[in-house]
């Protein structure tokens, strides 16, 4: 670029870590681009990414269906059994001073987590089957970029992993579908995210979406 020619900030990337200015380029699939000061990886494009996808998260809101209402655990002690799932967990700080604690589960655990996978949905759907997105896909795709940090499932199972070591002695404990089912779900969604590059998806919205 010559001294007394314009910028043009659309060929511009920033580093979402260090803020360094990159000039925008055609990287070929199955590369990846990095930052020159901190090597943060800027883009990922993969072969059919967006289908990809796609799958991913439909299998993701199918296995968290399952892991909010299936059995979850089955605890043996003292002759009594005891059955759980996840919506007993939540609906059991449904009452008194916890209340807001059932809120917080239920919101970290599920309802973000859905929302997240749906508003993913909406904005690459039709971009794998199609060609234009639908109408408000960018403030779909960062409502689901903005919910990521608190889209808490694989600390629910790492939590969950925990207490079952510490109460395995006291107790008989059977897993049910719904762990399997959570424990699947954290591995999908890992793989959902791996798929996805977040600035190849935005350059194909701003690119496809009706002027």
């Amino acid at each position: 670029m010559k001294p007394d020619e314009p910028l043009d900030l659309d060929s511009l990337i920033a580093c979402p870590v260090c803020d360094l200015l990159h000039t925008d380029a055609v990287i070929p699939v199955g590369s990846q681009a990095r930052c020159h000061r901190c090597h943060t990886v800027l883009m990922t494009p993969r072969s059919q990414a967006m289908t990809h996808i796609v799958m991913l998260a439909t299998t993701s809101l199918i296995l968290m269906v399952a892991a909010v209402f299936f059995p979850f655990l089955d605890v043996t002690a003292a002759g009594l059994e005891r059955h759980s799932s996840v919506m007993d967990t939540i609906l059991a700080f449904s009452t008194g001073l916890l209340m807001p604690l059932s809120f917080a589960v239920a919101a970290l655990i599920v309802v973000l987590p859905t929302l997240r996978l749906v508003a993913i949905l909406y904005t690459v759907t039709p971009m794998a089957i199609a060609y234009k997105p639908w109408p408000h896909a960018k403030a779909a795709f960062r409502l689901a970029e903005s919910l990521q940090p608190w889209s808490m499932a694989e600390i629910f199972i790492v939590g969950v992993a925990v207490a079952l070591v510490k109460i395995g002695g006291l107790a008989t404990l059977k897993l049910g579908p719904a762990f399997w089912a959570f424990a699947a779900l954290v591995i999908v969604t890992a793989l959902k995210d791996t798929f996805m590059c977040k600035l190849t998806v935005w350059k194909t919205l701003e690119h496809r979406s009706p002027r």
